[in-house]
């Protein structure tokens, strides 16, 4: 069986109650709001990570403020080469704050928008579990980094 391990770094911008966020577009054309973030380059640290992957998906040059934690996923899934296999992503979640750029949507990426919400709409939003784990860590900011939102399976 396969094994695909993936790490990510994402970021949670909140500015004047609002919070920006990406739309991801799924491989069958499904949207759904997300952290602006995304997967790390062999050798690149996590920092220069989402300062990169931020800036690609919203135009916006951004300084890590805090570490908000760590969240792991464990999927089930048919691998990239047809063969039955495991997912597990490895998400690190900062707080960041707008250091300098404007807001503008990516192109040629795995998302098509980049917009401010405010924090009371997101409930109403399509989105991945993700905003909702990393708006947990902002909020509750746990001393272990794991929100409580967690999936308890990936342990």
């Amino acid at each position: 069986m396969k094994q695909e391990l993936r790490v990510a770094a994402y970021a949670v911008v909140v500015r004047d109650h609002e919070v920006l966020l990406a739309r991801w577009v799924a491989r069958d054309g499904t949207k759904r709001w997300t952290l602006p973030g995304g997967g790390m380059d062999h050798g690149e640290e996590p920092l220069a990570t989402v300062v990169r992957e931020v800036a690609e998906e919203t135009g916006y040059a951004v300084e890590p403020t805090a570490l908000l934690g760590v969240d792991s996923i464990l999927r089930g899934r048919v691998s990239r080469l047809g063969a039955p296999g495991s997912f597990q992503g490895l998400r690190i979640v900062y707080e960041a704050r707008i250091t300098g750029g404007a807001l503008r949507h990516e192109t040629g990426g795995s998302t098509d928008l980049a917009a401010w919400h405010p924090l009371d709409a997101v409930p109403a939003l399509p989105r991945v579990g993700l905003v909702d784990i990393g708006l947990d860590l902002w909020r509750e900011r746990p001393p272990a980094g794991r929100s409580r939102l967690a999936d308890p399976a990936n342990g």
